[in-house]
């Protein structure tokens, strides 16, 4: 029914190994957060009564029921832009639109073959969620209503990606314009909140957090999902997936190929023969015997001047990314206006400082937008950075600038330096909220100083990250899962675990030994996701203390303590681990590529030049 894209993905994912493996991370992961809860708690005091079952019953409902909503919602978005923008970059979805497939056939069967993914985490979590009601506290009926706001919010998201990645040429631009939508839906419910309460419901039918919160809410069911707004979610989500699978089907053939796909000029024809046949047919069509003057040449442009650094002109003095990226600019400027308009609104309220949320006094008002507004521009610096080398990889320009004389040094600083200018209003931005929150007087300007250096810190990490994964992942798509995954991890992993300890208050040493476990199990995923090509004693080092570094961090800022422990821990860690990923690229040119390409080219030395006929599975330059 959904055509032969479909069916092919349908009988290609069951066969690949990495598919129950992620199934079976993505189980154990929720099943450890839900027993280092248990056990945090029972810590801290005996779960004998009911009420306290119930209790711990409903808090890690309501805590693995946002966490699952934001990860399978991301992991549609990002998996479906990638996973056509992949075919755009490889060309062969020009091929597929040259078939008999009708529209829909091509967009919603790229969208509903992204979709089996997270609707098979979605399906195979199902049982660990049930488990819950026995606990008391939560009713089945509300896990079922979570369940259906968080299926109809991946439906939305994976129909969003594969729209915005067949209108748009360049990986980056359908990754960042992606996740920049979704995020505009969150801000316009939180807008429409601001209103008033007779506004609720509509901020809930815009907003998927906002209708995540109304299905956990005690009172909630499928009966009454349409009283609390969720119901309304449901409704309207489905019908916005539905309108943008139709614009797609509409579209997709007038979108591809698109202008940016341009012809190459041909060279004019200067023989003999075609003058004096040209010259015949003018005579004929015109009916004048005039002499002919042969095809006119075609205009060519005056040579620019390129740098020392060709990479970091290129990056700097083109539009490599499209020009489509000021469209992306735009859009984070309306979301960072709209977070300093919150964020002015609590200063000037003073209720900049004031406990916000279940983990109040933990956490200011203030914090919870300026780290949002940090998370994103992580993001969206990292998937820059990561989609500059597979965008290269996939166009297969990567191959023909290894075998020139750049230096390691020269396409590492210049994707570095390239990526970081443009992406400039992403990370100046951020970096100016705190500054004024120094000057109003929110944060001492020694504390201002040091948030800053973190900063720049952590935007060198996470563009470094995205360069490291691009040259050592092959599938453009496996490359920024695997990058995006490892930010979303340290910015949000940890303060998960980080919100269980602090909301079930007690003994420490009771509390550290199931966070542990958390801990080193990221540390050996993000050694997965580094080193798993070429592991390393540094990579290794860094995999497992990155996780400790940034829970102390957290926990010195949860404490109000001095906040240069908090600076000189992130700076240590993030560019400790920065450099063991950048010392390998710089010395050894490192790169993997692939080995079915059919281009003569199937194995390569370190540090040289392509070695034509050698045969090592995995070739690298």
């Amino acid at each position: 029914m959904l055509g032969p894209v479909f069916n092919r993905e349908a009988s290609v994912v069951p066969k690949r190994a990495a598919t129950y493996l992620t199934r079976g991370i993505y189980l154990m992961t929720l099943f450890l957060l839900l027993c280092t809860g248990y056990l945090v708690l029972d810590g801290s005091r005996s779960l004998v009564a009911n009420s306290d079952t119930a209790k711990f019953g409903g808090w890690m409902f309501r805590l693995l029921a946002p966490l699952q909503l934001v990860i399978l919602s991301a992991l549609a978005a990002v998996g479906s832009a990638s996973n056509v923008a992949q075919e755009k970059d490889r060309r062969t979805l020009l091929l597929m639109l040259m078939t008999r497939l009708s529209g829909f056939e091509i967009v919603a069967g790229k969208a509903t073959a992204t979709l089996l993914s997270p609707l098979t985490l979605l399906v195979i979590s199902l049982p660990l969620f049930l488990t819950l009601p026995l606990m008391g506290g939560v009713s089945p009926n509300q896990v079922f209503a979570v369940y259906l706001v968080t299926l109809v919010s991946v439906l939305v998201s994976a129909a969003m990606g594969t729209v915005v990645a067949l209108w748009r040429e360049k990986t980056f631009q359908s990754i960042a314009l992606t996740v920049l939508a979704l995020l505009l839906l969150v801000a316009g419910g939180e807008i429409v909140a601001a209103m008033g309460s007779p506004y609720s419901r509509w901020a809930t039918a815009i907003s998927a957090p906002r209708a995540m919160v109304a299905a956990t809410n005690s009172h909630a069911g499928i009966a009454s999902l349409m009283q609390t707004g969720a119901g309304w979610f449901v409704i309207f989500g489905s019908g916005l997936a539905a309108t943008v699978i139709a614009i797609g089907v509409k579209q997709v053939r007038v979108w591809n190929p698109s202008r940016e796909v341009r012809l190459k000029a041909p060279e004019p024809e200067t023989s003999e023969e075609f003058q004096r046949d040209a010259a015949v047919e003018a005579a004929v069509r015109v009916g004048e015997n005039k002499p002919f003057e042969g095809p006119a040449s075609w205009k060519v442009r005056q040579p620019r001047h390129v740098w020392d650094n060709p990479i970091l002109w290129r990056e700097v003095r083109t539009w490599a990314y499209g020009r489509k990226i000021l469209l992306i600019r735009a859009v984070f400027v309306l979301i960072f206006a709209l977070i300093a308009s919150a964020v002015w609104y609590q200063v000037q309220s003073g209720v900049a400082m004031e406990p916000s949320g279940r983990i109040g006094r933990a956490f200011p008002a203030v914090t919870i937008p300026v780290a949002a507004l940090g998370v994103i521009s992580l993001v969206l610096v990292n998937a820059l950075a990561v989609t500059s080398i597979t965008g290269e990889r996939d166009g297969l320009a990567l191959d023909l600038l290894l075998v020139t004389d750049l230096r390691p040094r020269e396409f590492i600083f210049g994707k570095l330096l390239g990526v970081m200018y443009a992406a400039k209003e992403l990370i100046l931005l951020p970096l100016a909220l705190i500054v004024y929150l120094g000057f109003a007087g929110v944060m001492t300007m020694e504390n201002m100083r040091y948030a800053i250096l973190a900063g720049v810190g952590l935007y060198v990490f996470v563009t470094m990250l995205g360069v490291h994964s691009g040259l050592n992942y092959v599938s453009g798509r496996t490359a920024t899962l695997a990058s995006l995954g490892t930010v979303f991890f340290l910015c949000v992993g940890i303060a998960i675990c980080m919100t269980i300890m602090v909301s079930f208050r007690g003994a420490f040493q009771l509390q550290l030994a199931p966070f542990l476990v958390m801990i080193l199990g990221g540390g050996a995923a993000l050694f997965a996701a580094l080193g798993w090509r070429n592991p390393s004693s540094a990579i290794f080092t860094a995999s497992f203390a990155l996780p400790l570094i940034t829970f102390y961090a957290i926990t010195q800022f949860l404490l109000q303590t001095d906040h240069l422990y908090v600076a000189a821990a992130l700076l240590v860690g993030y560019g400790f681990t920065t450099a063991a990923m950048m010392i390998p690229a710089l010395s050894e040119f490192d790169v993997s590529l692939e080995s079915d390409r059919g281009d003569g080219v199937s194995g390569a030395t370190k540090g040289g030049p392509a070695v034509v006929g050698a045969a090592t599975p995995e070739p690298t330059v």
